[in-house]
């Protein structure tokens, strides 16, 4: 499962310092938890405490897939350690080599893609099918890489296996041994199904590649069909046979395709046209069994678009007005209004005529309105409106520790525009209001994976009711019914069920029999309860009847129709109707004559989906583990628990050999330490500086379980550099000098995540003391940026840094509103004979340009130097054109760049290459530097100041292009630009960039 989008704010966190330290600042827990361990024969369970319970089952079922998992791959996998994560909201989970281990982010999934498996276990099966995936590199080629590198060599030896192969074949060992794997679940290949039905077939570098225009399927959704084509038509083992031909040497090109062509006769591409086939053949001939389409009408306001774009998750705020959450390749998630007919103006009523007239006074003559920019969003299926208010769910990341991460509510005043946080430091992850926006019925997960629902008053955040939950049952997507009662989904061993709860009694009624169906988004009207289910094989409008228990299907699209709402005046539903080019919100009339019985009793389990059964049917151990995951907790072995202390094991070697150094700069000699709670980072080796060709030691240590982060380093570096020896023009006595430096970096850092909202903000704080000494230094003359052999350098350096940016779609080339911040002091405070200070402050601002995608950054920079012994690396930004650096005792520098998407390609060379986006930036950079020298006038010194100015323009262009089918894209380009220094037009390559 992809890792948190809170890497990125770690990202922004340490960009602006990476020239301070080498290892990087990695998401903590907060230093006062007790961790807990389970040891069974073949797993590490850590967990904090208070977990016990879900801890003792996870390590229970992953003990009972420890052979079945890894079965069809021929793999028993190595014993691993599991982190179970429960400070935070997000959820998540994943496998990494670095070090090996597997981390659980215990926080159940809202959406419907849960299915009806316990969000642990589904965990339990989904990861441990990586671990297995990983383990299977220990053979062939593997046998050598694997104890030259220790664990980073799993994935080095994995390098040509492409990642839909990964997350794909783990989505089908889900969907072979749960009763509800996501394969198994309509809404997981809807784009897919829209894509082929819609006679949209991609080539295979389009879908293996991704796409900046359409909806091509993401890694999950490509590899789970075409790895269970291949299982279905080729046996269940075929990937086991193909990665054994693939480990045999995987280090060339599609040495994975050559593989799984020696093993069933099929490249890749042969794979993805013949799984298209069949699936394109399946889906039309289920779409020509099913009953004529349900008509609808489609709102105005959603203009059609070449590039993918979506309007989901409707509310009515009238009869007549819907807002609905607006998100795409070209846009960020956003509220928008949207009206059936006429202007928004000339018939908005939301709750009395002075909200009306303070939304009209706003409101442009349209059919569609911009309302909000959201921030990181939890749940945006669980939208809300109620009252004249809408709500929604975001994450909001605990500054420091970001394992942390809360989940609060926002309440929007849809008359004044203006948007409060309802309560902090909450573990809310779904919410909605009640029909008179006065009361919200929450859900939340506790960090000892307990489930509650809670009703809460909507102007203070007080919680009114929590309701009793003796079952632990998991209540996904509430809403208030007009009574004040609440319905809910509800998930317990048996299944799903929709569940009528009455705050004030805590009585709970059951609507539907428990069973293995996959419901969703309940939506009460009346006697009814309309509901998401798959019961026909695509997800449909169902209702069922408060009294008697009667079941009907409401709607029958094509591909799927989502998030039913009900007007104010009951005679209209709209949902979200599924397109190939993007959801669109649509409306039909709420008859309940129109309905279509279904049968009593209702059918207990939805349609299996292609390949699931044929995947099922060949994993032996299938029955028995379907069966173990719906049994109760307390089916199982209980192991024993002990303390687990991270600074007794905050040393663990997991790389060794040839490894890569932190920094990515250099290849290494050495090991590489990182513990499972990431507390203590430590790396030792050999370097080679391939530049200057000299061989060099270092050591650092990093310990991040503190609100400081602390950082050491020691190195002894060879120096092998050319100098003119001359006094004075011509400089012609040029000779190579070889000397050694030692240096030494202490000090700490403090990272702080700041995001509020749809800006990404992060703060860090640091100070380090640096010595240098330097030996053999035999040259008479040396450059004023080393150390001398006489005068050691002791130096303090300190920055800040501050981030702040405008969320980007998929489509900007640069952020379009922000601004950054860098200062920077060092000075020689110690008295000893190399003296140096240097000042450095530099601000940028970003901008929206002309065009949708454009961005403009403007910034600037003043920098103090003091000249006369010793010159510290600059700490502002030189003019780009110049290759090289020059040092001044005061520099001022600014500049502009308008950054735009040239063209989106989407064009490939054969097997090679994939192009998909070309841009360029046109910059202009000016600098005056300016250094006070001794003048001889007459008999006299004198101070004088020169000055020198830079005037460079230019433009970069760049292509973001994919190379040999690996979906990581990289980006490269050119810089074309004008030095006025040296008077000329100078063409520089830029360095390869990856895009993440």
């Amino acid at each position: 499962m992809p890792r948190p989008l809170f890497l990125l704010l770690g990202l922004l966190a340490s960009a602006a310092v990476a020239r301070a330290q080498s290892l990087p600042v990695i998401t903590q827990n907060p230093p006062g938890l007790r961790w807990q361990q389970v040891q069974t024969p073949h797993f590490r369970v850590l967990y904090p405490l208070g977990l016990d319970t879900a801890a003792q089952r996870t390590a229970a079922r992953l003990e009972a897939l420890h052979q079945a998992d890894g079965q069809t791959l021929g793999v028993e996998a190595h014993p691993v350690a599991v982190v179970l994560q429960n400070q935070t909201t997000v959820s998540n989970g994943f496998v990494t080599f670095l070090p090996r281990h597997a981390e659980f982010f215990t926080t159940p999934d809202q959406t419907q893609g849960l299915g009806t498996v316990d969000w642990l276990d589904g965990l339990a099966v989904h990861e441990f099918r990586h671990v297995n995936q990983f383990d299977k590199a220990r053979q062939g080629f593997g046998r050598v890489v694997v104890p030259l590198l220790g664990e980073g060599g799993l994935g080095v030896a994995a390098v040509g296996v492409p990642q839909w192969f990964f997350e794909g074949d783990a989505v089908g060992t889900e969907t072979a041994l749960t009763r509800s794997g996501r394969g198994r679940i309509p809404l997981f290949g809807v784009g897919l199904r829209a894509n082929l039905l819609s006679g949209l077939r991609y080539g295979y570098q389009e879908a293996v590649n991704g796409s900046l225009r359409d909806n091509v399927p993401n890694w999950y959704v490509l590899g789970y069909y075409l790895t269970s084509y291949a299982k279905a038509h080729y046996g269940a083992n075929v990937w086991r046979r193909a990665l054994d031909q693939y480990y045999r040497f995987p280090f060339y090109p599609f040495s994975f395709s050559n593989g799984l062509r020696r093993t069933t006769g099929l490249r890749v591409e042969d794979l993805y046209q013949r799984t298209m086939a069949e699936l394109d053949s399946t889906w039309r001939a289920e779409l020509a069994a099913r009953p004529a389409p349900t008509p609808v009408t489609e709102l105005a306001g959603q203009p059609a678009s070449r590039v993918f774009t979506q309007y989901q998750f409707p509310q009515y705020v009238s009869d007549s007005t819907l807002l609905v959450l607006k998100s795409g390749l070209g846009d960020i998630q956003q509220l928008v209004l949207l009206s059936r007919r006429r202007p928004l103006s000339a018939h908005l009523n939301i709750v009395d005529s002075v909200a009306a007239d303070s939304i009209k006074r706003h409101l442009p003559d349209s059919l569609a309105r911009h309302v909000f920019t959201l921030g990181p969003l939890n749940l945006p299926d669980m939208l809300s409106v109620g009252g004249g208010r809408a709500a929604w769910v975001e994450f909001r990341q605990q500054p420091r520790w970001g394992q942390v991460v809360y989940s609060e509510v926002k309440v929007l005043d849809l008359a004044t525009g203006r948007v409060h946080r309802l309560a902090r430091g909450t573990r809310y992850t779904a919410a909605a209001l009640s029909p008179d926006g006065r009361q919200l019925v929450v859900t939340q997960t506790s960090p000892g994976y307990h489930h509650a629902l809670l009703v809460l008053d909507a102007n203070t955040g007080q919680v009114l009711h929590t309701l009793p939950n003796p079952r632990n049952d998991f209540y996904q997507q509430p809403r208030f019914l007009a009574d004040g009662r609440l319905v809910a989904v509800a998930l317990s061993a048996a299944g799903k069920t929709l569940q009528l709860l009455n705050p004030a009694t805590g009585q709970t009624q059951n609507l539907l029999p428990v069973a293995n169906v996959n419901l969703a988004n309940p939506q009460p009207w009346g006697d009814y309860v309309l509901y998401n289910s798959p019961q026909t094989g695509v997800d449909n409008v169902f209702a069922v009847s408060q009294k008697n228990g009667l079941t009907y299907q409401v709607t029958n699209r094509p591909y799927g129709a989502y998030h039913a709402t009900v007007s104010p005046d009951g005679r209209h539903l709209a949902f979200h109707d599924y397109r190939a080019t993007g959801a669109r919100v649509v409306e039909m009339p709420l008859d309940p004559a129109t309905w279509l019985a279904l049968p009593t009793p209702a059918r207990q389990d939805a349609p299996a989906g292609p390949y699931a059964e044929k995947l099922a049917a060949g994993e032996p151990a299938a029955p028995h583990i379907t069966a173990l995951l719906a049994s109760p907790d307390s089916v199982g072995p209980r192991y024993g628990v002990r303390r687990y202390r991270p600074l007794a094991h905050a040393f663990r070697l997991f790389s060794y050999g040839v490894v890569q150094s932190p920094d990515g700069a250099n290849v290494s000699l050495g090991v590489r330490s990182q513990d499972y709670l990431s507390t203590t980072q430590v790396f030792a080796g050999l370097l080679y500086n391939q530049t200057e060709r000299t061989l060099g030691a270092t050591g650092a240590l990093s310990y991040q379980g503190l609100p400081v982060v602390l950082d050491a380093e020691i190195s002894y570096q060879g120096r092998n550099a050319a100098r003119y020896f001359d006094r004075a023009r011509p400089l012609d006595s040029l000779r190579l000098t070889q000397w050694q430096v030692a240096r030494v970096l202490l000090g700490g850092r403090l990272p702080l995540v700041l995001t509020r909202g749809k800006y990404l903000q992060a703060l860090t704080l640091g100070a380090y003391y640096l010595g240098e000494q330097v030996y053999n230094y035999v040259a008479p003359s040396r450059s004023l940026y080393e150390t001398g052999p006489t005068a050691p350098l002791h130096a303090v350096q300190t920055y800040l840094s501050y981030a702040s940016q405008l969320k980007q779609s998929a489509r900007d080339v640069a952020p379009r509103g922000g601004g950054t911040l860098l200062a920077t002091y060092r000075t020689t405070p110690f008295g000893t004979a190399l003296q140096a200070t240097q000042v450095g402050v530099q601000a940028g601002l970003y901008l929206p340009g002309l065009g949708r995608h454009h961005a403009l950054r403007l910034r600037g920079g003043f920098q103090y130097q003091q000249q006369s012994q010793y010159a510290f690396a600059s700490a502002i930004s030189f003019p780009r054109v110049e290759p090289d650096y020059l040092s001044f005792d005061r520099l001022a520098v600014g500049s502009a760049d308008y950054n735009l998407p040239l063209a989106y390609l989407h064009a490939a060379l054969g097997r090679v290459l994939y192009v998909q986006r070309l841009r360029a930036t046109a910059f202009g950079d000016f600098a005056r530097g300016s250094n006070l020298l001794a003048v001889q006038q007459g008999r006299q010194l004198v101070n004088q100041r020169f000055l020198t100015d830079f005037y460079n323009a230019g433009v970069d262009f760049w292509v973001l292009f994919n190379v040999f089918h690996l979906r990581t894209p990289l980006e490269a380009g050119v810089r074309i630009g004008y030095s006025s220094l040296r008077q000329q037009v100078l063409v520089q390559p830029l360095a390869f960039s990856v895009r993440l």
